[in-house]
């Protein structure tokens, strides 16, 4: 029983596909919160929907980051503390790679750094949210090494999902003020 729910949902594949699967879910809990809260100007919905969205856009990229490799128990935890160390690395191993690589960093704490300035209003600035990203980050990488997980804990993960929460709280910008 375990190897089939692992292969459907402790996959990159398996991820995505539940991701998807669950949008409709999302919805849901957006609608159902906004109308318990009542509608005060659209208030209620855009908490809401920073709400929902911050989980609905996070939880599946931790939860990838956190899939054990194939020899995941079995070797001990790796760490790289150099910067930019395994981007030179990664951009070493070819284009693709190195796209696929950044660009998922990048979006793993996206939705919190968009959402979470509008939800809440204490954390409406760009150093904040870059802040709790590398905390949040942090928090990430060391799991993935106190799991032994097979996965390399590396500072370059904690700067490039931090960046990507800053470029995602940047392009929201316009909606904090309405968050209060």
């Amino acid at each position: 029983m375990f190897r089939g729910w692992h292969s459907w949902f402790g996959t990159f594949t398996g991820v995505v596909l539940l991701t998807v699967v669950m949008l409709p879910l999302a919805g849901l809990a957006v609608w159902v919160l906004a109308r318990r809260r009542g509608d005060a100007g659209g208030t209620a919905w855009r908490m809401a929907l920073a709400e929902v969205g911050i989980v609905y856009g996070t939880v599946p990229w931790v939860w990838m980051i956190l899939l054990p490799g194939s020899r995941a128990g079995s070797v001990p935890g790796r760490v790289s503390l150099v910067p930019v160390h395994d981007l030179l690395t990664i951009v070493a191993a070819g284009p693709l790679r190195a796209t696929v690589q950044i660009v998922g960093n990048l979006l793993v704490f996206a939705a919190l750094g968009f959402f979470a300035p509008i939800r809440f209003p204490a954390l409406a600035t760009v150093p904040r949210i870059l802040a709790l990203a590398a905390g949040c980050s942090v928090l990430v990488e060391v799991a993935q090494y106190v799991l032994r997980l097979d996965r390399v804990s590396s500072v370059d993960d904690v700067l490039l999902n931090a960046a990507g929460a800053g470029l995602a709280a940047l392009a929201s910008r316009r909606w904090w003020r309405d968050a209060g």
